[in-house]
């Protein structure tokens, strides 16, 4: 009888030590993988950010072009109005 409790006595501990690791070892698994999602995340939010400012530059260069001809009807207008007085 004292054999077996000798021996429970020594196994609980370790087992019990080797039970800690064994979720330390698992908890950093999933903080891992939890990072892992999280980077690909802000990549992806990065990706859509640089495609929105592409398209943002595209629709700038367009009004620039349209502002840039309205500036040219506008003072041949001008040119018209004063010849005309």
């Amino acid at each position: 009888m004292s054999e077996h409790v000798f021996l429970i006595t020594i196994g609980l501990p370790l087992v019990t030590v080797l039970l800690i690791f064994g979720m330390k070892y698992v908890a950093a698994i999933q903080q891992a993988k939890a990072r892992l999602t999280s980077d690909d995340a802000y990549r992806q939010l990065a990706a859509q950010a640089a495609a929105a400012q592409t398209e943002t530059a595209a629709a700038l260069a367009v009004i620039n072009g349209n502002l840039a001809e309205l500036k040219t009807r506008v003072a041949a207008i001008e040119k018209m109005l004063r010849d005309v007085e």
